[in-house]
């Protein structure tokens, strides 16, 4: 009898319904602590909320990470049912979340956690990519195995178009946010080595530096697996995104191109006009 196997993630990782139900993904939320009231990222509370939020007190919300006992009782509850499980985490560098994950999974044989080294769908790709192999048959150990390896060809990258949040948390000086609104400056935030950064620097209106920024990423799509790409916004207009969206499919032919929206963790941090492509290089990144 083949072995049974059961992905699960932190929230962090932004995938879609359509790719969470395809999968069988189960979704463990971090925590989103808004004003005196503490909610699930997902369940109870999603980024429109903290933008309300925001508009009205001006006060961002703090996350939490999942913490250990939530991970013992979900691998509890998976390793009962008789499946292999195989749970991914946002970096270890930007949250406690693998550490706990880490911690509960000694009391079980039969559970492999995976630090992505990263957030959002570049956390994602990563678990989609686990999910394929779930149905090719692998077992939970090579899944585990294949997908660290992986973690290094991520490309992962945002598009800020407002540095307000980014000030607001703490990420930028008010002379820097100031400065950079004041020449119409847009950073490209990028994650290397499990870490966030500050990429190039574009000028000029959002969508015209979103049409430089993916036709820049993506060059020739000569490095890149064509397998899947995501274009992930924080909630950006639909004729934003869907301009970057058929951008895409006009660079390369992607198998699949998913569109994706940005879960409570990175939309807390980098604001609602923020939007990233997101795909696998063939080769580690330098």
């Amino acid at each position: 009898m083949s072995e049974k196997v059961l992905l699960v993630s932190d929230s962090t990782t932004d995938l879609n319904s359509e790719l969470i139900e395809r999968y069988g993904i189960k979704i463990l939320p971090l925590g989103v602590t808004l004003g005196e009231e503490l909610y699930s990222d997902g369940v109870d509370i999603d980024p429109d909320r903290i933008y309300e939020y925001y508009e009205k007190n001006g006060e961002l919300p703090k996350t939490s990470a999942v913490n250990m006992a939530d991970f013992a009782d979900a691998f509890e509850e998976y390793t009962k049912e008789g499946y292999s499980v195989v749970c991914f985490t946002i970096s270890a560098e930007m949250s406690s979340t693998y550490h706990n994950a880490c911690l509960a999974a000694e009391d079980f044989e039969n559970v492999h956690v995976v630090d992505t080294r990263n957030l959002s769908t570049g956390g994602g790709l990563i678990l989609a990519a686990a999910g394929d192999m779930v149905k090719e048959g692998k077992s939970a150990f090579e899944i585990a195995e294949a997908c660290r390896a992986l973690t290094g060809k991520v490309d992962a990258s945002f598009v800020v178009d407002d540095l307000e949040f980014l000030h607001k948390g703490g990420r930028c000086s008010a002379v820097a946010a100031f400065g950079a609104n004041l020449l119409q400056l847009k950073p490209c935030i990028t994650v290397r080595g499990g870490k966030m950064g500050v990429g190039k620097k574009y000028r000029g209106k959002f969508a015209q530096v979103l049409a430089k920024y993916v036709a820049e990423q993506l060059g020739d799509a000569s490095d890149i697996e064509l397998d899947r790409i995501f274009v992930t916004h924080a909630g950006c207009d639909e004729e934003i995104y869907m301009s970057c969206v058929e951008q895409v499919k006009s660079i390369a032919p992607f198998k699949e191109v998913c569109i994706t929206r940005a879960g409570c963790t990175i939309s807390s941090h980098c604001g609602r006009n923020t939007l990233g492509v997101l795909f696998i290089r063939k080769n580690e990144i330098e």
